[in-house]
């Protein structure tokens, strides 16, 4: 993605490193692959939007105080929003935008994102990957529920995918993309046997700490 080089040494030097403070899972290299993905996305969809934007969008959405789960895109917008070198680089209207993107892009919000960049980045932020989903639905679930067991989590896990990507799920998904439409596929067949779900992601869990 070809960001203003200002900007980005900017976010890269101040912004980026406080990812590090974030759950594992939800760190420095999970802006790396929503960046990825939105660049797939963009291609699949011929899409004509402001780098510099989006890319600000995808920096700054996941920042949290204390490491706290609960209205993170509220707090990441809030500290976009007040940060002294964006109101120098960009206009009033465009933090806006990017405040709305970051606030959108929650994967259980009800109504759809307000601009094209809260779509982008909200889609860009779903999993694309099987072994991928268990392995941040379990990192989720010890950080949620640090005294559980490995059985008390995974039975956990499934039902909270099923939630979100099973047949009628919450988690939308606003433009073409062949390769999360691979992965709907494959975890919607997986969630149809519970055992079959449990035993994938127990083994794909061993063999990670390895």
């Amino acid at each position: 993605m070809k960001v203003n080089s200002e900007l980005k040494e900017y976010i890269e030097s101040n912004i980026i490193p406080l990812y590090k403070n974030n759950f594992i899972g939800d760190g420095e290299d999970r802006i790396q692959y929503v960046i990825n993905r939105s660049e797939e996305i963009i291609n699949e969809n011929n899409l004509n939007i402001d780098n510099d934007v989006l890319y600000t969008a995808i920096s700054f959405h996941d920042l949290r105080l204390n490491n706290d789960e609960k209205n993170h895109e509220i707090t990441s917008g809030n500290i976009m929003y007040k940060d002294e070198f964006l109101k120098k680089f960009f206009s009033n209207e465009e933090r806006i935008l990017i405040k709305n993107a970051i606030e959108d892009q929650r994967a259980n919000l009800e109504k759809e994102p307000r601009n094209i960049y809260g779509k982008i980045l909200s889609s860009a932020s779903r999993n694309s990957s099987v072994k991928q989903c268990l392995i941040r639905s379990y990192q989720y679930g010890k950080k949620k529920s640090p005294l559980a067991n490995d059985d008390e989590i995974i039975e956990e896990s499934y039902y909270a995918i099923l939630n979100k990507f099973g047949e009628g799920g919450y988690a939308r998904f606003y433009f073409n993309d062949s390769k999360y439409n691979s992965f709907l596929k494959e975890i919607r067949e997986l969630l149809k046997d519970k055992d079959m779900f449990i035993n994938e992601q127990k083994n794909i869990i061993k063999n990670t700490k390895k």
